[in-house]
């Protein structure tokens, strides 16, 4: 196995380089599909995305998450096949249910353009299911820049794609579905491409079914808790677009998925990086000594710094931002995303200490509280939709989002056994570092009258000033950034 001497901020780089990249992608081509494609068409890919979604995240059973803990890569490997023979199995199943309930699908969510492209789903998830399962087998050999080129390769193809069918005239759901499909599967055969190259030798000799099927054995609590698990945890995510579809309209699910993709975009860039890296530092520092403590405290402390400003300064100006950046016939998903940032702020923190259910073992924990986030978030939408209020639904969400993410972060802390007090701390410490910045765009704001484009201008700068101070103060950031700004020429 290729081991790499980088470190934790180094390898987090890796990973995010490349999804700079792809997100800056989606970040620029974002204003103009906005303008080609209708609040409608973005709420049928995003009903598609989360059928897909929930499916897909339980494509390998959850043995891609045993690929980091063997101390062999023989073992490692083995889970592999194990993680890919049950995508085939999922794949055909999903192809049945399909095949033989895509009406009442469809009238279930209230959208008949939605079934011209229920067809695409069992290929989305068999693409996602492999994408999934290599991703951990490369997140093992430590080789995250094969992941930045497989990111590039989907953001290219699908932004592309979007736009190419958007100039044309093809401004539907089925062009945003098929190009994001189509950019999934490109991407999934880059870094399959990259992983045979160089590990098929291995793949070859090592795996076995009486190897593979010894591996299903000692890893069981990964299907029997952590598929439970994990379909919870996706189908609470997924849950505000499939009932909003089901109380509301296409159109309400279309401002929902815009917001909460903005709010998501920089989030995800760094949170999902941040999230594989430390999975396999703190699977390698359980083997070794089983203190988890200094590494987890490490990851939070750069997950408050990094995420806190930003999202606080979409939950103060996220209407503004939205009518500059998409136009005015936009600006209700940004008061969407107004009220939805401290949730996403906090599943966000969460998200990739949530790993540490694997790495320790706890599994029937993780589904626990899966089981308690799904329902307190279905009674949130129940109560919310029964009122025909939307904005009121999406508090309701928002507020038990808050709740239930923050419970699991610090339990999940606790257990690795650093003191709640000290992660209570950092947030308190970069909330006080954000709070003259944001005084001084909520006055220009209000007080002073400032335009939409000028509050914009504003935060950005502001963004500039409060992240300043973070990097000065991370050593473990300022060098691989200072790394990044020599290569590309900024600096010598």
């Amino acid at each position: 196995m290729s081991k790499s001497s980088s470190g934790f901020a180094a390898n987090v780089l890796k990973l995010v380089t490349g999804s700079v990249f792809a997100q800056g992608l989606g970040v620029l081509a974002a204003p103009v599909i906005a303008r080609l494609f209708a609040p409608e068409a973005f709420g049928v890919a995003a009903l598609f995305a989360s059928i897909t979604g929930i499916v897909g995240v339980v494509a390998c059973l959850r043995y891609e998450l045993a690929i980091m803990l063997p101390k062999t890569d023989e073992e490692a490997v083995n889970l592999l096949g194990v993680s890919l023979f049950f995508v085939l199995i999922v794949t055909i199943i999903s192809t049945l249910i399909i095949f033989f309930a895509d009406d009442v699908i469809v009238n279930l969510f209230n959208s008949p353009e939605l079934s011209k492209y229920l067809w695409l789903v069992p290929l989305a998830v068999f693409v996602t299911g492999i994408f999934t399962a290599l991703n951990y087998w490369n997140s093992r050999t430590k080789h995250f820049g094969r992941l930045s080129i497989a990111r590039v390769v989907s953001s290219v193809v699908t932004q592309m794609g979007i736009l190419g069918a958007g100039f044309t005239g093809f401004v539907s759901g089925g062009t945003l579905i098929t190009a994001r499909v189509l950019g999934q599967f490109v991407s999934t055969l880059v870094l399959g491409g990259q992983i045979w190259r160089n590990d098929g030798r291995l793949f070859k000799t090592s795996i076995g079914w009486k190897k593979m099927i010894v591996g299903l054995k000692r890893h069981k609590k990964f299907p029997i808790f952590g598929t439970w698990s994990a379909l919870l945890n996706t189908a609470s995510q997924q849950l505000p677009v499939l009932l909003l579809a089901f109380y509301f309209s296409p159109k309400t699910v279309g401002f929902y998925a815009l917001g909460q993709a903005v709010l998501s975009m920089p989030m995800s860039l760094v949170g999902g990086a941040v999230s594989q890296v430390f999975f396999q530092k703190a699977s390698e520092a359980h083997n070794r000594t089983g203190n988890l403590s200094k590494v987890v405290e490490e990851v939070f402390k750069r997950l408050v710094s990094l995420g806190i400003f930003p999202i606080l300064l979409l939950t103060l100006i996220g209407k503004d931002v939205f009518i500059v950046v998409f136009g005015a016939r936009w600006a209700e998903a940004g008061v969407y995303m107004q009220i939805l940032g401290l949730w996403i702020f906090f599943q966000f923190i969460s998200s990739p200490i949530s790993t540490l259910f694997a790495v320790l073992e706890k599994q029937n924990y993780g589904l626990f509280f899966n089981g308690v986030l799904l329902g307190t978030r279905a009674a949130s939408l129940v109560i919310g939709g029964m009122t025909g209020d939307v904005g009121f639904t999406l508090f309701l969400v928002a507020s038990t989002g808050v709740v239930c993410y923050g419970f699991l972060c610090f339990w999940l802390i606790s257990k690795a056994g650093l003191p709640v007090m000290r992660a209570l701390y950092q947030i308190v410490k970069y909330s006080i570092y954000s709070s003259p910045l944001l005084i001084f765009i909520a006055l220009a704001k209000w007080s002073l009258g400032v335009q939409e484009i000028g509050v914009l201008l504003l935060g950005l700068c502001c963004l500039v000033m409060y992240y300043l101070p973070v990097m000065i103060q991370d050593k473990e950031l300022r060098k691989p950034v200072y790394k990044l700004f020599q290569e590309i020429g900024f600096i010598k």
